[in-house]
């Protein structure tokens, strides 16, 4: 009898043990089945490139990345011996503008298709530290003949419109360079398409006072950059123009210096003066089966959240309270780029930029360049492609025009000029 009730107890204990296991199975199978459903909502599409740059500059330059982003020679500097100590041979060979990305589709909302990016490389700091930074990062609503895109990519200055040149900085600083976080509509009709967004501030900032660069200028506003534009597209031909209002508290507080018995004292006063500017653009682009060929025209005021020259200058400061009143430098420029072929690729490459000072009397200047004149740029590019596989090769020559600023205008006067020769290297794997 304790036998049979001994067989007993173990056969319950296998059929709930079996049991268990079902249910475990069953649970998993479920679990996998919803994932592998989830999954079918979703196509991911991985890319990404492998870049390697090597450059020489003849002259000591304006650039970011150690070098690997460059903009434009800097102006003399001597020595106690009278020798200039921009003169000077630079190079060097870098890969941090390795990427990954992913593009996501997803599950329809509403009536509404949903897109998504995710791209970061390796650019970090710089060379001093290797590390991972968010290039895009979105998510995209499209419908028949609008949509929607919150998120951080290319400023709506940069758009859809740039020089394809072998330089990472892409035509900086004839060109407006910038990834920024914004909120953006598009809408379409008829070959139209009108475009408004709010952009704010993150990786690329304005220039304030003690020519620093900062997110804080447009935090401390709250009022995010502007912008409305419109353009026209066929099957070749893409041709638009648009407005930015950029309006930065560059100080909130202020102070004056007073001495009284001998003994100097720091008041301090609270302050939110404003500077507020308009920028006009105006682009145009041909894409046909060998040609391609754009230009872009920018008339900018204090555009240095988009690596271009200009800034602002003190109008006036009031004695009392040390507040300070603020003009824009106006910046002109414009660029043109085309090239011809499909494995082997010639192009070419011309900026002209002029600075136009404030229009009004100012007594001292913050921005990047404001001591340029002029600048000028010319290019020349040779790539050959095959498969996945970019090799290639570019010269560019820039000259900047230096002076003194002139205080009735903040234009700059009694110019000399300095030159860079640059060379730059690339071979390029992308997948």
């Amino acid at each position: 009898m304790r036998w049979l009730l001994s067989q007993i107890h173990r056969f319950i204990q296998y059929i709930y043990t079996m049991r268990t296991k079902g249910l475990l199975l069953t649970a998993i199978l479920c679990v996998s089945s919803l994932s592998i459903y989830a999954q079918k909502k979703f196509n991911f599409k991985f890319y990404g490139q492998i870049r390697t740059d090597l450059f020489y500059n003849s002259r000591a330059s304006q650039e970011m990345i150690d070098g690997l982003f460059y903009m434009y020679p800097l102006g003399k500097d001597f020595d106690a011996d009278g020798k200039d100590l921009n003169s000077r041979f630079s190079g060097n060979f870098y890969a941090l503008t390795t990427r990954f990305g992913v593009d996501v589709e997803g599950p329809r909302l509403g009536n509404a298709k949903t897109f998504a990016k995710i791209e970061g490389d390796f650019r970090g700091a710089g060379t001093g530290t290797y590390t991972i930074r968010m290039r895009h990062a979105y998510f995209q609503l499209k419908w028949d003949k609008s949509d929607f895109l919150m998120g951080q990519t290319w400023h709506p200055l940069f758009g859809e419109v740039y020089p394809k040149v072998l330089n990472i900085a892409t035509g900086a600083p004839f060109q407006p360079f910038s990834r920024a976080p914004q909120i953006r509509y598009r809408h379409s009709f008829d070959g139209f398409q009108v475009i408004g967004a709010l952009v704010w501030q993150s990786q690329f900032t304005n220039i304030g006072p003690g020519n620093v660069r900062s997110v804080n200028y447009i935090k401390n506003s709250c009022v995010p950059e502007i912008y409305a534009g419109i353009n026209y597209r066929n099957e070749h031909w893409l041709a638009g123009v648009g407005i930015e209002f950029l309006s930065i508290i560059p100080r909130t507080q202020s102070s004056i210096s007073t001495v009284a018995d001998g003994v100097t004292q720091e008041k301090i006063y609270k302050t939110s003066e404003r500077i507020n500017s308009l920028s006009y653009e105006a682009y145009l682009k041909y894409t046909g089966e060998n040609w391609f060929v754009s230009a872009k025209s920018v008339l900018g005021s204090n555009l240095t959240q988009l690596c271009m020259l200009g800034g602002y200058g003190v109008t006036s400061v009031n004695p009392d309270n040390g507040k300070e009143t603020y003009s824009p430098i106006k910046v002109s420029s414009t660029w043109i780029n085309a090239s011809y072929g499909k494995r082997w690729k010639p192009s070419i490459f011309l900026g002209y930029l002029k600075n136009l000072g404030t229009g009004d009397s100012v007594s001292k200047l913050y921005g990047m360049g404001t001591d340029i004149d002029q600048l000028t740029e010319a290019g020349l590019e040779l790539t050959y492609n095959i498969g996945t596989w970019m090799f290639g090769l570019e010269y560019t020559c820039t000259t900047a025009w230096y002076g003194n600023m002139n205080s009735n205008n903040g234009r700059i006067s009694n110019n000399y000029s300095v030159s860079n020769q640059r060379i730059v290297g690339v071979a390029a794997f992308s997948f």
